[in-house]
């Protein structure tokens, strides 16, 4: 079995690219942490995350790595794999796809406590069946989030333009520098991003753009009918409510305002079922909620988005409906913060911050008398004290 698994991690890294590395995520796997794993949606990266971070840091001989979705490995065990070349001298044992793996945090917990000089990391792409084993490895693993790609960072994968990464406060006090700087250094800035938003959140554009939505619904699609159902013990036919949930965003085209009551009543669920169902979708970050901001935050979202533009225009194809601007540019937005909230004036709330977001044409009008207000608007760059472009919050990381 080591000789199958040798052969073809050598064919496997030897392909690997190294043009594009996402430092962050690799210096969270150089962890002095003996158990590292990562999650993130389908393909997203975490594969080449994890060969990448072989390949620079140790020799061939020094590391194992496998997919535990592999038909020779799915029958057999990790355990005994990992024995194996531990005698041998093995020093790092990388298992991707783990959640493919029946009973694999019992496994993972053996082989921590077995091997006390081994280094293992793992990825999975069921982030729900990760999050739901991670209790029981809590006091040995350490879990790392990889999100899609930022704007900067797609226009690194794709134009080969590297940018620096831009502070929150950057971009507050200097917006107008930057904006108007880079604007006219880069003529085609503003062109991506509006392509950034329909098929560039994930690798996979680099394949194949035009199967690009086609690759997305069907790993949006797998959450729905396999994540969700294999660890909620959730019916067959309640699968329907989360396929409800999604039409109705995207039919309401503009950024859906909750009513609980209306969609239990429309749904037939109670008030706890649905606030478990929402919950279970933004772990699948499938939806983000924004929730009102208050001394005593409620556990109630206010407005629902989806996880990424490009998950929106994805399902909006596969409806048929045309998607609303407005509705992409706050889910942009908001997906550029895990700590956002929903604001009464304006539209969102971060930090002291007031932000309203809009067209090029907006006007304060709506926050014109609140302290630290913004607009952030959809254009190429501002000169306007207050006005920040939109694309500049997709240079966060």
């Amino acid at each position: 079995m080591i000789k199958y698994i040798v052969n073809k991690q050598v064919r496997i890294i030897k392909n690997i690219s190294m043009d594009f590395i996402r430092d962050k995520y690799i210096k969270k796997l150089t962890s002095n942490n003996r158990l590292v794993g990562v999650i993130g949606q389908r393909g997203v990266g975490k594969t080449t995350i994890l060969l990448q971070y072989l390949k620079i840091y140790f020799k061939p001989i020094e590391y194992l790595y496998f997919s535990a979705d592999d038909v020779y490995i799915i029958n057999s065990s990790i355990y005994d794999i990992t024995e194996e070349f531990v005698k041998l001298g093995g020093k790092v044992v990388v298992i991707d796809e783990i959640h493919k793996y029946q009973n694999w945090a019992n496994e993972l917990k053996t082989i921590y406590d077995s091997f006390p000089n081994l280094i293992v990391r793992f990825s999975g792409s069921s982030m729900l069946n990760i999050l739901n084993e991670k209790y029981d490895l809590s006091r040995r693993c350490v879990i790392s989030y990889v999100k899609p790609l930022s704007f900067r960072e797609f226009l690194k994968l794709s134009q080969d333009i590297e940018l620096p990464i831009l502070t929150f406060n950057e971009i507050i006090k200097n917006h107008n520098e930057i904006s108007s700087s880079l604007a006219l250094e880069y003529p085609t800035l503003y062109k991506n991003f509006l392509k950034y938003l329909k098929i560039g959140y994930y690798p996979f554009f680099i394949e194949d753009e035009d199967e690009y939505r086609n690759k997305l619904f069907n790993a949006c699609d797998k959450i729905i009918n396999e994540d969700i159902p294999s660890l909620n013990k959730i019916e067959y036919t309640h699968l329907s409510i989360f396929k409800k949930f999604i039409a109705k965003l995207i039919y309401s085209k503009v950024p859906f305002k909750v009513n609980i009551t209306a969609i239990c009543k429309e749904f037939g669920v109670s008030h706890p079922t649905l606030a478990t169902y929402i919950d279970i979708l933004e772990n699948t970050r499938l939806i983000k909620p924004i929730r009102k901001y208050s001394k005593n935050i409620s556990k109630k979202p206010d407005k629902l988005l989806f996880g990424n533009t490009n998950i929106l225009y994805t399902f909006a194809q596969e409806f048929g409906v045309e998607v609303n601007i407005g509705t992409a540019r706050e889910t942009f937005f908001a997906n550029c913060f895990e700590t956002i909230y929903y604001s009464d004036v304006g539209d969102f709330k971060i930090d002291k911050y007031i932000f309203e977001i809009g067209g090029k044409s907006k006007k304060y009008k709506q926050i014109k008398d609140m302290q630290n207000s913004f607009l952030v608007i959809d254009t190429d760059y501002s000169m306007q004290l207050n006005k920040i472009p939109l694309w500049m919050f997709g240079f966060l990381y």
